[in-house]
């Protein structure tokens, strides 16, 4: 059973799956939608979210957490942009939209994107 297991490892070590995410947001920041697996998907609507929800406060101390899991200074501009754009909405600012699987390893595929 997965009681109280939180975090999709995907396949990687903790070091290695922090820079993945960390990479992801950044593209996902530059392009406002990003192609790859469910599961990253899954993990990387996390991190968004919180990321976001953190933005929308606008104090130095949120923007000082943002950048401990971005460090990308382009992309912290583009994220107090989309603060701004979902002042007025809770939560639910990203979308999971499933694809076909990819055709070499079946992997399920999706994309997410901003609402």
């Amino acid at each position: 059973m997965r009681h109280k297991k939180d975090v999709r490892k995907l396949g990687r070590t903790k070091s290695h799956r922090k820079a993945t995410i960390k990479n992801m947001v950044i593209s996902f920041f530059q392009y406002n939608e990003i192609e790859t697996t469910e599961s990253k998907a899954k993990e990387l609507q996390r991190t968004i979210e919180k990321i976001i929800t953190l933005a929308k406060k606008g104090d130095l101390a949120s923007y000082r957490r943002i950048n401990t899991i971005v460090n990308h200074p382009p992309t912290l501009k583009q994220i107090k942009e989309t603060a701004e754009r979902y002042k007025d909405r809770n939560s639910g600012y990203t979308r999971i939209i499933k694809m076909p699987p990819r055709r070499g390893d079946n992997a399920e595929k999706a994309i997410i994107k901003l609402v």
